[in-house]
């Protein structure tokens, strides 16, 4: 993660409405034709999924899958105008080859995962993402998931917190977090951002710059709750046999622990179905992207095309 990196990325800095990174650039490099097919892997507020709809009228198909039912919900009425053109799924990514298979989408056109959370998901859920209003610590992508990140924090050891604040959130003082946790849990549960707050900036300090002292936490206790770095590596080949010969698959990245997998998955030719990178550097906001969306900063796109079969990426 860089060190100016926010926990919350991809929403406006003001409202509850969600600005969709990459929106452009998203289009360009997957060039929607009028009669493709295409996969929207994280719907949110459906932003992806309206340009790319818009952009392969009149006949293109899109299917969009997220995890959250409320994000569904929302992204649903906003594709309603394209009709049975959109077709919006409560799935996690993990589950793309069995979602798609059962609504027969197959030698898809193009592909778009946008790691980054909602707006909605950061000033709407009130599932505690972010450290900003006191919430309760949940953090699950989907309620009906399994622990969450207050369940994790009442049961790891000191060990275990340590180690997963380092591996998740690449907190350098993971230890001395992981210690005050356990300390102010003995008298009383975690159950709310603030106490998760409170118990960051008394083992680290008040904020000092730019970043929060809480942000690495709250990132690793995220990431940890919805499982979400084995669940990109499980989407990623997924995603690339689910490609046409020449078709394109977009993945936005917010921290490191992202965007290097991504990039060694498509330098590594994508696995059993060939993948070919189409940039030497993932594509970093340039300024009129930063104006509209400050929380964008971090962001990085990168893209790769199937290759056809029985080639290979030089």
């Amino acid at each position: 993660m860089a060190d100016d990196e926010p926990l919350e990325h991809s929403p406006t800095e003001s409202t509850g409405e969600h600005v969709s990174v990459f929106l452009d650039a998203v289009v360009a490099w997957l060039a929607p034709n009028a009669s493709g097919t295409y996969v929207d892997c994280t719907l949110g507020d459906g932003g992806h999924a309206a340009a790319l709809l818009t952009a392969s009228s009149p006949s293109g198909r899109l299917l969009g899958l997220d995890a959250d039912a409320n994000a569904v919900r929302i992204a649903t009425e906003r594709l309603e105008p394209f009709g049975d053109r959109a077709v919006p799924v409560q799935a996690n990514f993990r589950d793309l080859a069995n979602v798609a298979a059962a609504h027969h989408f197959r030698g898809v056109d193009g592909i778009v995962i946008d790691l980054g959370l909602s707006s909605r998901q950061l000033e709407g859920s009130g599932r505690g993402f972010s450290f900003r209003r006191e919430e309760p610590l949940d953090m699950r992508f989907d309620p009906n998931g399994a622990e969450t990140a207050a369940g994790i924090l009442a049961r790891a050891d000191e060990e275990e917190l340590a180690d997963l604040l380092y591996e998740y959130g690449e907190e350098r003082r993971s230890r001395r977090v992981a210690r005050q946790i356990v300390r102010r849990r003995e008298r009383t549960p975690l159950v709310t951002t603030g106490d998760l707050v409170a118990a960051v900036v008394a083992a680290l300090g008040p904020r000092r710059g730019r970043i929060h002292p809480a942000t690495r936490t709250f990132q690793a206790l995220r990431i940890a709750v919805n499982d979400e770095l084995a669940a990109l590596d499980a989407v990623l080949p997924q995603a690339a046999g689910l490609l046409a010969p020449g078709g394109r698959l977009a993945v936005i990245s917010f921290h490191s622990l992202e965007d290097r997998r991504v990039k060694r998955f498509f330098v590594g030719g994508g696995s059993d179905a060939p993948l070919r990178p189409l940039m030497r550097r993932p594509l970093r906001p340039d300024a009129a992207e930063l104006a509209r969306n400050p929380r964008a900063r971090s962001a990085k796109l990168r893209v790769a095309e199937r290759m056809p079969p029985g080639q290979v990426a030089a």
